[in-house]
């Protein structure tokens, strides 16, 4: 047996290895990861929550030094329908998390999310300023506390994690 038919041969016996340490079975799809069934979970729990359609709108949080910016817009910025149930629920949840109520998010993430408890606990010391954008609307969070824009980052980082390809970290 030549080198070449060798080297060939321990490629295959090699790729084969590596196919069945990685759980890789011919013909049977790969099971979805964990994240990948609590995204699922997550959209059917915000589809009572949320009135928009999370397959036809983004949600976008861009984290900054006072805290950070959530939008969420209509996919397509005809749709009027959408843009209009964003405005509504965003305008509503700002006066809320105003207030410390994150009722919502934990209905729909959990009681245990990241930063929940501290945005909570911070009530009426994080302001929840409400904005309408061309195409949706935005809510902005402001603080000078810096554990209170951890507790902030740590809840974008969740919601973009829970949220999968609903969501963009800005």
């Amino acid at each position: 047996m030549s080198r070449s038919d060798r080297a060939g041969r321990t490629a295959v016996v090699l790729i084969a290895v590596a196919a069945l340490a990685a759980g890789c079975t011919a013909g049977q799809p790969t099971p979805p990861s964990a994240d990948t069934s609590r995204q699922a979970e997550v959209a059917e729990r915000g589809a009572s929550v949320m009135p928009f359609d999370l397959d036809r709108t983004t949600h976008s949080f861009t984290k900054n030094d006072t805290g950070g910016v959530q939008t969420v817009v209509a996919d397509d910025p005809a749709d009027t329908g959408q843009i209009t149930l964003i405005r509504r629920h965003l305008g509503r949840e700002a006066e809320l998390f105003a207030r410390g109520d994150f009722t919502d998010p934990a209905r729909i993430h959990g009681d245990d999310m990241p930063g929940l408890a501290t945005l909570r606990a911070a009530a009426g010391r994080i302001a929840a300023t409400y904005a309408d954008t061309a195409d949706g609307a935005t809510i902005t969070y402001t603080t000078a506390d810096a554990t209170h824009v951890a507790a902030l980052h740590a809840w974008f980082d969740a919601q973009v994690g829970d949220h999968g390809a609903h969501a963009t970290p800005g």
